[in-house]
């Protein structure tokens, strides 16, 4: 570690991001179930391919969006599972591609981070821009 690196986690920072984390965690279940109707993933996929309706292209589009969120329902919570292993794991707060502490501000707006500033901003300059019109 760096003179100007940030302090590995202290007690209270450990506390605060489990318990921020586990209340994320029962939002996303309490989302989820109420998005999948109470039903399995697989039922629910099975529900809305089976759907029907007079415009096709309507409901394939729909189908698409209800879909996409319920992936996105489901990484999600991965993200949070993960989180919580590293938390108890000791290894919360500590990048994944450099090793060096993350920054508590960035882990307070985002308790699922894996990589520091430097590493996360270093990611995004090598992924490709999504296109627009």
């Amino acid at each position: 570690m760096t003179p100007s690196s940030p302090a590995p986690l202290d007690p209270e920072q450990r506390r605060w991001l489990h318990e921020t984390l586990q209340q994320r965690r029962l939002e996303l279940q309490h989302a989820q179930q109420a998005h999948l109707g109470g039903g399995s993933r697989a039922e629910h996929a099975r529900e809305v391919l089976l759907q029907d309706g007079d415009d096709a292209t309507q409901r394939d589009a729909e189908r698409e969006l209800d879909l996409a969120l319920t992936d996105r329902e489901v990484v999600a919570l991965a993200d949070v599972d993960a989180a919580l292993r590293r938390l108890e794991t000791g290894r919360a707060g500590q990048c994944e591609a450099c090793g060096e502490p993350i920054a508590w501000p960035r882990l307070r707006l985002q308790p699922t981070a894996t990589h520091c500033i430097d590493c996360a901003s270093g990611l995004e300059r090598g992924r490709p821009r999504p296109a627009t019109l």
